[in-house]
């Protein structure tokens, strides 16, 4: 208490700017506030009674918010909102530098501004609902089965998160508020009231429309400087329980509960449905890596139990006592080396090819169709649950910045919306929208390219570090040189990786901007394409060329095909998927691990700046507080932007990319992803807790284009993983040789079968290697299948060989087929929305009508008295920068 007191005792200079029809008396109010208020007094304006919902600031130590233009324009747009919100200010003390602008939003204006976002607010509670549940319940909600009793320690514990009840909602409409309890304390949350002042901020002029139609927005204020940040309130600290974020922080985002289910709906209720639908997904997407995972572990102790037993690999570590001198791998200073040498390659190489790859391979297949299926229909349960049925993102408002660049075009004209019947600017799409969709689209072709050719010089490396080596005469297996040059290529590439994504996110949003995209949704959507086709060359392409291109196209010795009067890269001679392998985990794994300490470090850092700013912006009786304010220490932390989720997709999807596109090379890429996720979700959630401020909500019917995303990665890695079967391990030339050429239908031979033979008096001039003491060597092997030198068409392909390529483009066709009509099998047995949920929604729909006939019905009998003044309509928005005649004052809509 004694903490409560002082914090109450300090003075503090204030003003209040607000409408209200009550005079609040301040002694009446301290006998009857609750204790509860007491302790969060920071959460309230100097009456104790309004809520705080909104906090402007700014510091006068910014050159920008000094100046008579930014001091004019902090007037004007606080004048303009006080009109429709009450504001407070803190002003600044002596020896203070920053200055806080309370808001708060009456009923009034919440029931305006919930009309016209069309919000879905709770329903009264209505006797008729109560048998909805009853009569359409899901199967898993009426099992209790022991298995959930025995796993009950991992679901949400009910003492801390108790089951919300389902209340039905409706749009919220003033001529029908008999619907709702609109007298409830809770019937606005905090998260709507902060997301209408949002909408109200980002549309309120600070200049005169007629002087400037620019001239609005929160936004572009704090980018001039006029003020520094603009936030909602955390409800409480992380140190003192009572809050909603205390809760969430010790028993949602703590690692120790990381083997818990999370609490959704607490989640949505704080931080909004599309930051509550991302948690959604990542539990989902984490949940299915599980079986994912156990399979891929049993494939890996699989080969790791049958290596002794693979001939191959014993005829590579023992071939007797005669040695098998290989080919050089470079012109001039490579010299021939024994096979010998390459026995650990082998080695791990077969942990990663061997016959279940392909079950693998196939399994995983099958997981990416079904879990996109499986997906849908637990995102309908989650739709519907979060009432999201009915959202269609043609009732999204345009953005602000949309609005801000079409008024400046000569070629907008408006239009009415089909579906919010409002006027809105429309930009012709052939003179406008497609000039600028096609140049955007060229520029991101341009840095694909770029990407491509970083790729060229990271393959450049490895040649000349793989020729340099040679010339050094070091006494090193030629084994390990490869390994070594793999492991170098991959974290350059890595690091290439690293710096071209910062560049790309930042040019994808200017190209972005440029498209006049009406709503954040479409902005979003194609923000996420593009950034993402850039992602996926600059993180793939490497893998690409190591899976289907290196060593393919290589010719023969005497023979090589050149590029550039250069010899191209060669696999060795297990083929290239140890290789493969290697760069899949090293990007993977080290992306993840870059990514996980770059987003703590991030917000460490910009947190750290803004407690400087803030130590040196109060003043000494603030810093003597014990318990300093809320908004004071809101501002410490980092801002969430509209666009910040979409690092934290982009890292799962190309994620997922690494699970399904190349797991017959990496059959643990699943289990490494668990691991990963597992700590991701909390430590996401520590992150938006701990280091940001409270994001404004957002309302989302889905995950957006990043579900069609996800679907073109399931399409793409049948293919990529047919090919990789077929054409990168060696699953089908061992399958040819054992039912088509072996005896016994063993491997034994197969070294030999797989290796052909040049004489080395046919090499070129130019590329015949230094004799360095295997002068004695008549004979090198090199990984094809070709005529012997002593053959009369030596050196030309096998008919084995065109068996062969037969039999990997029919293992192509007959993988793809099955898998394909095994995921139309899976698609149709599983329903997008569930029987009982589509049931539900039905009468739910059905109950809302009739209630609302039997409400007009009594009124239009005269039964009920007509609503209050509160109920008149809404009228239709007039242009898109035109304002809107409010009950107080204009604010652009």
């Amino acid at each position: 208490m004694e903490d409560d007191e002082s914090f109450l005792d300090t003075k503090r200079v204030s003003t209040s700017v607000y409408h209200s029809t009550d005079d609040f008396d301040e002694v009446e109010l301290q006998e009857r506030r609750p204790r509860r208020v007491i302790r969060e007094q920071s959460l309230f304006f100097q009456d104790g009674h309004r809520s705080v919902d909104f906090v402007l600031a700014w510091d006068i130590r910014m050159p920008t918010a000094v100046t008579d233009t930014a001091e004019h324009r902090r007037f004007f747009f606080e004048e303009q909102l006080g009109q429709e919100l009450e504001l407070e200010t803190e002003e600044a003390e002596e020896g203070s530098a920053l200055t806080f602008v309370k808001i708060h939003v009456p009923l009034d204006v919440l029931k305006k501004y919930a009309e016209i976002l069309k919000l879905r607010v709770p329903m009264k509670e209505i006797p008729a609902f109560q048998d909805v549940h009853d009569k359409t319940h899901s199967l898993m909600d009426s099992v209790q089965t022991a298995v959930d009793r025995l796993l009950g320690y991992i679901y949400v514990d009910s003492k801390h998160f108790p089951q919300k009840s389902h209340r039905f909602t409706a749009v919220y409409s003033r001529s029908k508020e008999y619907l709702f309890d609109t007298n409830a304390s809770d019937f606005f949350s905090a998260a709507i009231r902060s997301r209408i002042v949002d909408f109200i901020l980002d549309r309120t002029y600070y200049e005169d429309k007629s002087l400037d139609p620019n001239a609005l927005g929160i936004n572009r204020l704090i980018t001039e400087g006029v003020y520094s940040a603009a936030y909602p309130l955390h409800d409480g600290d992380l140190k003192t329980p009572g809050s909603q974020r205390y809760l969430l922080y010790h028993e949602w985002a703590s690692v120790k509960r990381c083997l818990r289910y999370q609490p959704l709906d607490y989640v949505k209720d704080y931080f909004g449905v599309k930051i509550g639908l991302y948690f959604a997904w990542l539990g989902f997407y984490t949940h299915m890596l599980l079986p994912a995972s156990v399979v891929g572990l049993i494939c890996f102790a699989y080969s790791w139990v049958t290596l002794p037993l693979n001939k191959p690999t014993q005829d590579i570590c023992n071939p007797g006592n005669e040695s098998v001198w290989m080919c050089p791998l470079c012109d001039h200073w490579c010299d021939y080396w024994d096979l010998r040498e390459t026995c650990f390659h082998a080695k791990v190489t077969y942990l990663f090819d061997n016959p279940s790859t392909v079950f693998f391979a196939i399994f995983m297949s099958f997981w990416g169709a079904t879990f996109l299926e499986l997906w849908k229909r637990y995102s309908a349960e989650i739709t519907h649950r979060w009432d999201l049925t009915s959202f269609d993102i043609n009732e999204e408002h345009p953005r602000p910045q949309y609005l801000m660049r079409v008024v400046r075009l000569s070629k907008t004209k408006t239009r009415k919306n089909s579906i919010t019947m409002e006027e809105e600017p429309h930009v012709p799409f052939w003179s406008l929208r497609f000039p600028a969709t096609v140049f955007s689209f060229s520029v991101v072709l341009l840095l694909i390219l770029l990407a491509l050719a970083a790729v060229l010089g990271v393959v450049l490396y490895r040649v000349s570090v793989l020729a340099a080596w040679h010339s050094l005469k070091a006494q090193v297996e030629t084994s390990s040189v490869i390994l070594i040059t793999s492991v170098t290529a991959a974290c350059i590439n890595l690091c290439c990786i690293v710096i071209f994504n910062w560049f790309y996110m930042w040019l994808a949003e200017k190209l972005t901007e440029m498209e006049l995209l009406r709503t954040q949704t479409e902005f979003d959507d194609s923000l996420t394409l593009k950034i993402y086709l850039l992602q996926f060359v600059n993180y793939y392409a490497s893998i690409f060329y190591i899976a289907f291109f290196k060593g393919k196209f290589v010719g023969r010795p005497g023979d090589y095909n050149r590029v550039l009067d250069y010899r191209q890269e060669e696999c060795g001679p297990g083929g290239c998927l140890m290789e493969l392998c290697i760069q899949l985990s090293i990007i993977m794994v080290g992306k993840q691990a870059v990514n996980t300490l770059l987003e703590m470090l991030y917000p460490l850092y910009y947190k750290w700046v803004n407690t400087i700013k803030v130590k040196t912006g109060i003043s000494d009786s603030q810093k003597e507080l014990k318990k300093p304010l809320q908004w004071c220490k809101d501002y410490k932390l980092v801002e969430w932007g509209p666009s910040s989720l979409f690092d934290e997709y982009l890292e799962m999807v190309l994620q997922y990319g690494f699970v399904t596109i190349f797991v017959a090379a990496f059959p643990l890429a699943p289990f490494f992803a668990l691991l990963n996720n597992i700590l991701e979700m909390r430590l996401d959630a520590q992150k938006l807790l701990k280091f940001y401020r409270r994001p404004v909500t957002q309302r989302v019917r889905d995950i957006g284009v990043w579900y069609r995303i996800l679907d073109s990665i399931g399409k793409l890695s049948v293919i990529t993983n047919a090919f990789i079967i077929a054409f990168t391990t060696e699953f089908i030339p061992r399958l040819v040789y054992k039912y088509a050429v072996s005896s016994n239908q063993s491997l034994e031979g197969y070294l030999d079968f797989s290796l052909a033979s040049f004489n080395v008096t046919d090499f070129e001039d130019g590329s015949r290697p230094q004799m360095r003491g295997t002068e004695h060597v008549e004979v090198c092997r090199y990984p094809d299948f070709r005529m012997a030198h002593t053959h009369e068409n030596k050196y030309s392909k096998t008919d084995l060989y065109w068996h062969i390529m037969a039999a990997r483009f029919a293992f192509v066709v007959v993988f793809e087929n099955v898998v394909a009509l095994v995921m139309i099998l899976v698609r149709w047995c599983i329903p997008d929305v569930p029987r009982t949920l589509r049931a539900q929604i039905r009468r739910e729909a059905y109950l809302t009508n009739e209630m609302i006939i039997a409400k007009e019905a009594e009124r239009a009998r005269g039964d009920k008295p007509s609503p209050s003044r509160s109920s008149r309509s809404t009228n239709s928005l007039p242009d898109g920068l035109r304002s809107r005649q409010t009950l107080n004052g204009p604010v652009a809509v």
